[in-house]
């Protein structure tokens, strides 16, 4: 991101009495007083973490997750009232794509995403990795993007050198953060967090949303970025076929039960970077084979950490709705899951750099037969949350279809 704004808003006053029974990651329900914020719950569901990624000073409430609805479809949130040039978060996040851009938009060829025409980009500039998911971001409790940048111990202080907002709540710590990284950067809604304020504070629909959110109609980026984090939160998806299937609501078919047999052992090998919990992802990060010595990038994990183990690595992403969510890799070479697949099979480069998990690299993959590839894609497919991506609880509202920027 080339283009921050700095600006002194102060934090909102908060009439609000939040009282936790454990800690900000606990799941037990939120009391909330004053101005009649109701709690918003994350639904415990059965293998699924207990702890949550929900900040003290951001708790979930209907009001907030419903107002942060509203804007994360609103692409005058970008500033800008011209039908033509609108972008909102929904922009590239469409539902039933999983959340991502997918490879059939007609704006965004197989995947690669752009920012708003500016006088240097007139085609808009492109962003510089393909998307993440952000479907059960709230489980997430080890940093966000690829190279997990965005974490609360991230040390970056806000100043007029660095262009970051002087606010604590906003040095890269969470999902928050995204909110006005994506209206700032050039590769994104390449606006300003005044224009976005003022765009949003001018439509009257929007006053007592902030008022029954946070109590008074006052519009900032502050409450805007935690209604759209409150809203993203929220979107959970805990009922693909492989869900079922662990809560003995659904059977697996024969060959999705052999895929599910594979991933899960050290024949397919997938399990060691995508298993460990019901969010088929570890969250953690590893260079994964990709011909390394050819894309090692300043992005990667290195730049984190500045191990030089590091080099090459990125986020192992969640596996659910894997079917929706191509093209694959942060750096989208990968087009279908039978590219994938095939990748993990027979396709690994050998480096100095590739994860130890990486078993089978000097075989150049696991060497799966047709038949086992077959079955891994069939289990692969068991991981559509299709009641997710049809549900109207994270929809585009009806009043903001022509405002959408979609």
């Amino acid at each position: 991101m080339k283009r921050f704004v700095t600006i002194g808003i102060a934090l909102p006053v908060f009439i609000m009495l939040v009282i936790w029974s454990c800690s900000s990651d606990s799941n037990e329900e939120i009391k909330v007083e004053s101005f009649n914020a109701t709690p918003y719950v994350i639904p415990e569901m059965a293998y699924f973490p207990k702890n949550l990624n929900i900040p003290a000073n951001n708790p979930m409430t209907m009001e907030g997750v419903e107002l942060g609805r509203y804007l994360f479809y609103d692409g005058r949130l970008s500033g800008n009232t011209s039908k033509d040039m609108l972008m909102s978060c929904a922009t590239c996040h469409i539902q039933e794509n999983g959340f991502e851009v997918g490879l059939d938009h007609p704006k965004f060829i197989e995947g690669k995403t752009f920012g708003l025409p500016s006088e240097e980009y007139p085609e808009g500039e492109s962003t510089p990795n393909y998307m993440l998911p952000i479907v059960n971001s709230v489980y997430n409790l080890n940093g966000y993007g690829w190279n997990g940048f965005v974490h609360e111990s991230n040390y970056l202080k806000g100043s007029s050198e660095n262009n970051v907002p002087s606010e604590e709540d906003f040095h890269f710590k969470n999902i928050e953060s995204f909110v006005w990284m994506a209206i700032t950067a050039s590769h994104e809604m390449n606006s300003t967090i005044e224009k976005s304020v003022a765009a949003i504070d001018a439509i009257p629909m929007y006053k007592p949303k902030f008022e029954a959110a946070f109590g008074t109609e006052d519009v900032t980026y502050d409450r805007i970025s935690k209604s759209i984090a409150q809203f993203v939160r929220s979107i959970v998806a805990h009922n693909s076929k492989f869900h079922k299937y662990l809560r003995q609501e659904a059977e697996l078919s024969l060959q999705e039960k052999k895929g599910h047999d594979l991933f899960f052992s050290e024949d397919a090998d997938c399990f060691h970077c995508h298993g460990g919990s019901v969010l088929m992802t570890t969250n953690q990060y590893f260079n994964n084979a990709k011909d390394v010595t050819l894309n090692i990038k300043d992005l990667d994990r290195n730049s984190i950490t500045g191990d030089p183990m590091d080099n090459g690595a990125f986020r192992a992403p969640s596996l659910i709705n894997i079917e929706l969510t191509a093209p694959y890799m942060h750096d989208g070479r990968f087009k279908t899951l039978d590219e994938m697949i095939d990748f993990y099979s027979e396709g690994l480069v050998y480096s100095d750099y590739v994860h130890p998990l990486m078993k089978n690299v000097r075989e150049k993959g696991v060497q799966l037969n047709d038949e086992d590839k077959a079955a891994l894609k069939a289990f692969l497919l068991t991981l559509t949350d299709h009641e997710m991506i049809r549900s109207s609880q994270y929809a585009c509202p009806p009043a903001l279809k022509e405002w959408s920027g979609q």
